[in-house]
């Protein structure tokens, strides 16, 4: 059964496909607020590098559209597309914070967070291990996809994901 959003999703997607810049503007607007919270908790709660990334990722995925053959598999796409984008920033060590020069503020997620004591022990994990939580726990990637991504054996995933339960479990008590 195919929806009206949905619908209306391959209509954007397709016009976007063919250089309507509003068509794309309309898929900014329908998915830049799905895809903060996910790049804010891979920041570390640093709002203007989640943000960079954000607008990188929308960058490159004007660039890259034509690759995208179903469109209805859209989201997803940008998604992947979002996380490895950040994640190559960071392994590149190219983007540099504000947050690294300034004084340490409680990070302060840019949406209403439901529970604050959760999102900000999120972003105050190790690098590493906030990384997997984040990558495993919240967007449903698989160990192998996980260990793909950052370079690192499955094993290490594992081990961080446990490592990073712990660490929130010591700091939410």
């Amino acid at each position: 059964m195919v929806t009206d959003e949905q619908t209306m999703l391959d209509v954007q997607v397709q016009a976007a496909q063919d250089g309507d810049r509003y068509a794309f503007e309309q898929l900014y607007q329908a998915h830049a607020s799905g895809l903060m919270p996910m790049l804010w908790r891979l920041s570390g709660g640093d709002r203007a590098l989640a943000e960079d990334w954000l607008q990188d990722s929308f960058v490159l995925a004007w660039k890259k559209l034509k690759q995208v053959k179903e469109p209805k598999a859209f989201a997803g796409w940008l998604r992947k597309l979002a996380v490895n984008r950040a994640l190559s920033e960071k392994r590149r060590g190219r983007l540099e914070s504000i947050a690294e020069y300034a004084e340490p503020v409680a990070p302060e997620p840019p949406w209403p967070a439901a529970d604050l004591d959760l999102e900000r022990a999120i972003a105050d994990l190790p690098k590493r291990a906030r990384e997997v939580l984040v990558l495993f726990q919240l967007e449903g990637w698989t160990h192998d996809e996980i260990a793909r991504h950052l370079n690192v054996n499955s094993g290490t995933s594992k081990s961080q994901l446990n490592r990073a339960r712990s660490l929130l479990k010591e700091q939410l008590k």
